[in-house]
């Protein structure tokens, strides 16, 4: 082998899946093309077989698999023996000896489907820099019929697919990702460093739909531009620590013999526990992949602080409604489907295919921020309209019958407002400081509001009523005695009748809370009270013998009791110690603790 390696030239670099010699400057951009292809040609001939009858494959020929260097032919020689680490599957057959055969089995397939048969799949892939498969034109098969997902696709095909619209029309360019200017906009360091081609490790934190998942594709497709980085996906809910390792080990050999990075997204990457988190840390450390994770709940509790430390989190906000109107023209303008009382500068559309402004208005409004929500909610609410006006049959005239979607058939799909909450996670515990810190403030409307988006998204009413006993006692206090009594006969009632119907029983106990006088006091003193005893140096001083009881005989001997002024027992008031005399004057709700 050592001597097959020296018959090349001493500037050349072999590609391990054509076996052709190609400079070291270029030889990262034929590998992404090279590869490419190699993986277009297996789904070719995948859906070949699936999509018609199977095609007898020609046999394979000495003269057909290419010369290792030095002339000398061996046997397995192809990619996937010679090279493993590029194979997903190590149990595949030889690459190069399946690429020789379909490239006769597309020609076959495309003659068979010119004589009337079922057309198979067909990419064209542009031949250019590594990473233009951003650009090049995929059709796919739907019901036997040829689907052009580029700009100008035909909407009735589309929407008659399986694949969600949000995953269908997921964006590849900055300029097509709205409503994260914070993040991505000009000016900002994200956008410096994409610009660079320096991607740092990154956890993108943010409620669902917002983009996270969208932004990791464009920062990997940013890099492929340049073959200066390879893209591996991975979700923490299906990957083991086994496949981690595996692509970590992938991602050294690309750099070792390739000079090239791997960029590893890991989505939902809270899912993995703390001890699989410390797998990325020393890789992550190194440079040998660059992470980038994506997580809904927040990292400061579910990443660990090492992998923190090494990672630059990103905060992705809710979706505006702005910036869902400018998603779902997007989509609407790409689907080629007209809308009724457009916005200016709306261009119009050929399509018999028509929705109303008012009902994407409404999905903005109803989606909560979600685009993956509102782009299934479109694409739920057209599918519908044109199943039920059955849109292969043609009107008296001959022309195709057109078909509205208007508000109501959006509003009848998605129901409801889609309210984010989750029990235990970050949204839990921002809206109950909502609600306490409304009821504070005396604020009953906004107290009532954000008890609503708890009970809403399905909060335990009996958590709510704990936490309003707690401010019975806490905020109100001794301003209002009968306020304690009044949350804990709601907690007493929502334990009998559960919900719905106990949901008028805590709103009912939140107005008159947020109604009642406020005080602290009581609240204030016991806090100063803890700090005495925490701040005391030094034994804490006895119980004064007269406060001690005296049930036996030796305890009265040694004092115990002596001294005591029974209170009932005097007209008036007694003038006597209770304290320690260290503490003997002070007053817990005027005392300030020091730390000396």
């Amino acid at each position: 082998m050592a001597n097959e390696m020296t018959s090349a030239a001493p500037d050349s670099v072999q590609c391990p899946v054509c076996f052709k010699d190609f400079k070291s400057a270029t030889i990262n951009g034929h590998l992404d093309v090279c590869l490419l292809k190699g993986v277009t040609d297996t789904s070719l001939s995948t859906t070949t077989e699936e999509s018609g009858p199977p095609l007898k494959k020609p046999r394979i020929t000495a003269e057909a698999v290419p010369p290792s260097p030095g002339g000398v032919n061996k046997p397995g020689a192809g990619a996937g023996a010679t090279f493993p680490l590029f194979q997903t599957n190590k149990s595949k057959v030889s690459a190069q000896s399946e690429r020789n055969g379909l490239f006769i089995s597309k020609q076959n397939a495309t003659t068979a489907g010119n004589k009337g048969g079922k057309r198979s799949v067909v990419y064209e892939a542009e031949q250019g820099p590594a990473g233009s498969e951003n650009q090049r034109s995929q059709t796919f098969v739907s019901n036997g019929q040829m689907l052009n997902t580029t700009p100008g696709l035909s909407p009735r095909t589309l929407l008659t697919m399986v694949k969600p619209l949000a995953d269908m029309l997921r964006p590849n360019t900055l300029e097509e990702y709205f409503g994260q200017s914070k993040v991505v906009g000009q000016q900002t360091l994200l956008r410096s460093l994409l610009d660079s081609q320096e991607i740092p490790s990154l956890i993108l934190w943010g409620p669902p739909g917002c983009g996270k998942t969208t932004l990791a594709h464009i920062i990997a497709s940013t890099n492929k531009k340049n073959g200066t980085a390879r893209f591996v996906p991975l979700s923490a809910t299906s990957a083991s620590t086994n496949e981690v390792r595996e692509v970590i080990k992938q991602a050294q050999n690309e750099l070792r013999l390739c000079k090239r990075k791997t960029i590893l997204f890991i989505d939902e990457i809270h899912r993995f526990n703390k001890s699989q988190q410390d797998t990325f840390l020393p890789h992550v450390e190194c440079g040998t992949v660059t992470l980038i994770g994506a997580t809904t709940e927040n990292p400061s509790f579910q990443v660990n602080a090492a992998l923190l430390s090494r990672c630059r989190v990103l905060v992705l906000e809710k979706l505006s409604v702005e910036a869902m109107g400018l998603i779902l023209d997007r989509a609407v303008a790409t689907l080629g489907i007209r809308v009724l009382g457009a916005r200016l500068g709306a261009e119009p559309s050929v399509s018999h295919i028509y929705i109303e402004q008012k009902a994407l208005d409404t999905i903005a409004y109803l989606c909560d921020g979600d685009a993956r929500t509102g782009l299934n909610s479109l694409q739920l609410a057209v599918q519908a309209q044109v199943s039920s006006t059955r849109q292969n049959l043609l009107a008296q005239d001959g022309s195709p019958q057109e078909i509205l979607v208007k508000e109501e058939h959006v509003k009848e799909g998605l129901q409801r407002s889609h309210i984010l909450y989750d029990r235990a996670g970050e949204e839990h515990y921002n809206c109950i400081s909502a609600l306490h810190k409304s009821l504070r403030g005396s604020h009953e409307n906004a107290a009532l509001y954000w008890l609503g988006r708890m009970l809403e998204g399905g909060e335990d009413p009996l958590y709510v009523a704990r936490r309003l006993v707690r401010f019975a006692s806490e905020d109100v206090g001794m301003a209002d005695p009968s306020a304690l009594p009044q949350a804990v006969s709601a907690f007493q009632a929502c334990h009998f009748i559960g919900m719905p119907e106990c949901e008028v029983i805590l709103a009912q106990c939140v107005v008159y809370l947020a109604r009642a006088p406020k005080s602290v006091d009581v609240y204030k003193a016991y806090a100063n009270v803890k700090a005495c005893l925490r701040n005391h140096k030094g034994p804490l001083p006895p119980v004064p013998l007269h406060l001690r009881n005296a049930p036996t005989k030796l305890m009265k001997q040694l004092g115990y009791a002596k001294g005591y002024k029974y209170n009932p027992a005097f007209s008036a008031p007694v003038e006597q110690e209770y304290l320690p005399e260290e503490l003997r004057g002070i007053d817990f709700f005027t005392w300030t603790p020091t730390d000396s």
